[in-house]
């Protein structure tokens, strides 16, 4: 399908149905992909009580979605081209509801089988809407694509506020199940969807012939992208609030620091993707993040905790933009909605795996020299290299 067909089918799903309707989507479907996961951390010691299992098993329990991305991830595309993306999604809701009633039900085994489908189920979602957004409304991809990365930010940092107050209050079991109801509304919502767009799910024989991405450099240059600012996100959200303490803040206001850093992403999240789209060429984006990075991380190391907000308001800018970036190189180096699915597998793939070892490789680090220095310094060589693959998938050009 070329480019003039492409936004003539957008024009006329947008004259069917209003764009806000699907920016309403996007949101409720963005609150399902990062809320289950972020309200384990805050209640793990009442779970781990309530049920009596290791610490090991526990702290587990946040690792296992993130290797069921790295596994799955690859697959989503292939899933898509069979059943339609939108019906795609719509299967993974329902296994993502499926996932969260079982963690709920107050048994070991199937708190591990809930949070496995709760992973598998989410990787679809990683992969498969930044190629819908492509596929049905190339014009709006900046702004469908701020809206579902800030959708995320929010509803992930809600979640960790409200889950230990409830758990608290009402039993870990209910903490762990609530969140169900967002999967319920998501689902609601996407019916009209599948009802009225059944003819355009399946992609033209033309645009399925299969990309070969682990062959291109550009692929390859996403992807560690995509790698090396999941590392940093996840190892900064585990051990910052330790490297504070061990500099001289207590706990409450080593909490607090990750917590700005969080919230100093929202806006990042929401405006790097409408002004990624809106550019030839994303160097200019990848050069500011890497400053701020940078900045953030030297203030860390060089312990100038007095300034902590700044550093974490920085690393915030910084993880904000880089994200919401990755997101969008998805749709602006490929040509076709399949490409970008398959990219998005791809590089989601590897940098999910990548995610997955770097908190425990930032504590053997810690472990091995018993101090934060070669840690902190290994954070600004991720944010080199993240600036290296994000500087060279930046350029004009399409897989």
């Amino acid at each position: 399908m070329d480019t003039q067909q492409v936004n003539q089918n957008s024009k006329k799903i947008l004259s069917n149905r209003p764009l806000i309707y699907f920016m309403v989507a996007v949101f409720l479907f963005a609150t399902t992909l990062r809320t289950p996961i972020t309200l384990i951390g805050p209640i793990i010691s009442f779970i781990r009580e309530g049920l009596g299992i290791s610490n090991f098993l526990a702290g587990f329990l946040t690792t296992i979605p993130l290797i069921a991305f790295a596994v799955v991830s690859p697959f989503a595309p292939r899933i898509a081209r069979k059943f339609g993306i939108e019906w795609t999604l719509f299967y993974s809701v329902i296994l993502l509801c499926a996932g969260i009633l079982l963690r709920s039900l107050g048994a070991t085994s199937l708190l591990v089988i809930g949070t496995i489908l709760i992973g598998v189920a989410i990787a679809f979602g990683n992969v498969l809407i930044p190629s819908y957004f492509k596929w049905k409304f190339p014009l709006h991809i900046g702004l469908l694509t701020g809206i579902y990365s800030v959708s995320m930010n929010i509803s992930s940092g809600i979640a960790a506020g409200f889950s230990y107050p409830i758990a608290a209050n009402a039993g870990w079991q209910i903490a762990a199940g609530i969140t169900i109801i967002l999967g319920i509304l998501t689902l609601l919502i996407w019916l009209p969807i599948l009802r009225q767009e059944k003819i355009a799910l399946n992609m033209p024989t033309s645009q399925t012939k299969k990309t070969q991405m682990w062959r291109s450099p550009l692929a390859w240059a996403v992807a560690g992208a995509m790698g090396f600012q999941s590392f940093i996100f996840y190892c900064s959200s585990a051990w910052l609030p330790e490297i504070f303490i061990s500099q001289g803040l207590d706990a409450t206001a080593a909490g607090w620091m990750v917590s700005v850093m969080q919230f100093a992403q929202i806006p990042m999240t929401f405006i790097i993707p409408i002004l990624a789209g809106k550019i030839a060429s994303q160097r200019p984006i990848v050069i500011f993040f890497t400053i701020c990075y940078l900045v953030g991380f030297t203030g860390v190391l060089m312990e100038w905790t007095s300034l902590a907000v700044v550093w974490m308001i920085l690393l915030g800018f910084a993880g904000g933009a880089s994200f919401g970036l990755v997101l969008m190189l998805f749709s602006l180096r490929t040509k076709t909605a399949y490409d970008a699915a398959e990219l998005s597998g791809f590089a989601q793939s590897i940098g999910y795996f990548v995610a997955a070892i770097g908190p425990v490789l930032f504590g053997f680090a810690h472990d091995l020299t018993d101090s934060w220095t070669i840690p902190i310094v290994l954070f600004i060589l991720i944010s080199v290299l993240l600036f290296l693959a994000s500087f060279m998938s930046s350029d004009n050009r399409t897989i």
